[in-house]
């Protein structure tokens, strides 16, 4: 049977329970022990598919296509087991109920009451128990911060397991903030002390306490807190603030608190060997080279819009043994200011994204790295980007775009594939009847690239695996004059029906992915495609 770690926060929002519980994991995991991870998020929407970047952050995309929380980037990340997370370990509030609610409509339930003790929480522990198969030890991650009313039922499904299965099968981490008053010079332990008394009014008491700082945290104080907390104190796991996310494993591993986890869940187990994690930092913290890339994109007010992809060029990084400077350039003032903007760039990167505003900024910068033959990386929307800059200054496709933004445009290089094929093979309308939530080519897919390509090289075979999150494709009807000057389809899908990958025969390194690579990168293994643009990146700097 599986056991169980139920991780909540307290006091503020982002103290970095995913962060930590993602650590944890992968202390766990190098203990010999299979590890699972799970998110459960207390807002309303089905998944965060919907929502804005600039409120919730990136949408990660787990093999299978589900639309989840930014965290299980982190657990994928961390946890060499996680690496192909499914639905199953990410639900919301909506998904739940909305699940509930079309039982009740098929008559499941038999006319019952719904009430949310017991169907609702009956329906968190189902799902909790389906993610955890198969699996030693299930990280339980429950969204939000206690005390929030949307998270109660997520709690009180915890505390029902908790007692259906006993202290030796779950135990619950609660993380907190450990705030220093620099005026007072003093460390205040009242917000833990208050956090965890929210926590016991509803039954919860935790096994171990994490506290963050950006200071260290006095042995008094943490002996003060698990004496008004009733914890034990070598339970009660100062996590001041890291220059590196990547050393964290190694700073939970040093405080002992998967020793504590282990005792608590009775597992004989053996020391955890941490050396790759060792290496990871080593590289990263004592690079050899630098270089500075502009990475143009919308949602330049939340940088966690691109969390994927900044760790990704990190792991690039260490795997290169290179300072990767990013500069966030907002595509919207690039129009407004000019490519001034990029002129001390050593690479440009154009990430995904939806939507006409700042798309022609994403253009100019396209255009601006295959003047100056800079390294060049679209992804998604750059792909976009770089076709439509290409069809416009080369191919003598004035007014070519994409239908996202443009539906009437005369060049409609990209497009919705009803738009431009049919079984007939003849031009279809638009539907403006979409459901946005359901719409688009999602999740893991194979590519097979041309075996002359670029790409080919990079990855090193021709048959590759990577995540998509995208609705629009490349209009095949136009590609041929594209080709003619000088676009190159360097990989298409399965089925040879849609561009998977584009290259341009100069600048020597210009490839542009309808996949989003950034979701297969690791710290400890990176990702083949982003090394070789960091490596481009350095050729362009000598």
């Amino acid at each position: 049977m599986s056991r169980y770690i139920f991780v909540t926060g307290g006091v503020v929002s982002s103290l970095g329970k995913g962060i930590t519980a993602a650590s944890l994991g992968a202390v766990l995991e190098a203990r010999g022990l299979k590890i699972t991870m799970l998110k459960m998020d207390p807002y309303i929407n089905v998944d965060p598919g919907t929502m804005s970047p600039l409120q919730h952050g990136e949408v990660y995309v787990t093999t299978d296509g589900t639309e989840t929380d930014l965290d299980l980037g982190h657990y994928e990340r961390f946890v060499r087991g996680c690496g192909n997370l499914t639905r199953n370990n990410n639900f919301t509030t909506g998904r739940v109920y909305a699940d509930v609610i079309a039982k009740e409509r098929r008559g499941d339930y038999l006319g019952a009451t719904i009430q949310v003790i017991p169907h609702i929480t009956d329906e968190i522990k189902a799902r909790i128990v389906k993610a955890a198969e198969g699996s030693d030890i299930a990280i339980v991650e429950i969204g939000g911060t206690v005390g929030d009313i949307e998270s109660q039922p997520f709690l009180e499904a915890a505390r029902q397991l908790r007692f259906e299965l006993g202290s030796s099968q779950a135990i619950f981490i609660h993380l907190t903030l450990v705030p220093f008053i620099a005026t007072a010079g003093e460390t205040k332990t009242k917000p833990t002390q208050h956090s965890v008394k929210e926590l016991r009014s509803i039954g919860l008491q935790p096994d171990i306490l994490v506290v963050r700082s950006d200071h260290e945290i006095p042995l008094g104080a943490r002996d003060k807190i698990a004496l008004f907390t009733n914890v034990e104190p070598k339970a009660v796991i100062p996590l001041c603030d890291a220059d590196t996310i990547y050393r964290i494993p190694a700073l939970l591993n040093d405080q002992g608190l998967d020793d504590i986890v282990v005792e608590k869940l009775g597992l004989d187990v053996p020391p955890a060997d941490l050396s790759d994690w060792a290496k990871v930092v080593e590289h990263q913290l004592n690079p050899q080279h630098c270089i500075r890339l502009k990475m143009v994109g919308k949602y330049m007010d939340l940088l966690d819009a691109y969390l994927s992809l900044t760790e990704a060029l990190v792991h690039a990084g260490i795997h290169t043994k290179t300072q990767v400077d990013i500069d966030f350039v907002d595509s919207v003032d690039l129009e407004k200011q000019g490519v001034e903007l990029l002129a001390d760039a050593d690479a440009i990167l154009v990430p995904g994204g939806f939507g006409a505003r700042g798309f022609e900024g994403k253009v100019m910068a396209a255009g601006y790295a295959r003047e100056k033959k800079i390294p060049y990386l679209g992804i998604c929307y750059g792909l976009h980007a770089a076709v439509v800059e290409i069809a416009r200054n080369l191919a003598g496709m004035e007014g070519a775009d994409t239908t996202e933004n443009n539906p009437s445009t005369s060049y409609p290089v990209i497009g919705l594939i009803t738009e431009w094929v049919s079984e007939a093979g003849e031009t279809e309308q638009r539907s403006e009847n979409s459901d946005l939530g359901g719409t688009m080519r999602m999740g893991e897919q194979v590519c097979n690239l041309i075996s002359d390509s670029l790409t080919a090289e990079i990855y090193g075979g021709q048959v590759i695996k990577e995540r998509h999150r995208h609705r629009y494709e490349v209009n095949n009807k136009l590609m041929p004059a594209l080709e003619k000057v000088g676009l190159r389809i360097a990989g298409r899908s399965a089925d040879d029906m849609l561009v998977e990958v584009i290259e341009y025969k100069d600048p020597p390194w210009f490839v542009a992915s309808q996949f989003h690579p950034e979701f297969t990168s690791s710290p400890r293994d990176g990702h083949p495609l982003f090394k070789s643009f960091i490596e481009a990146a350095l050729a362009q700097r000598a």
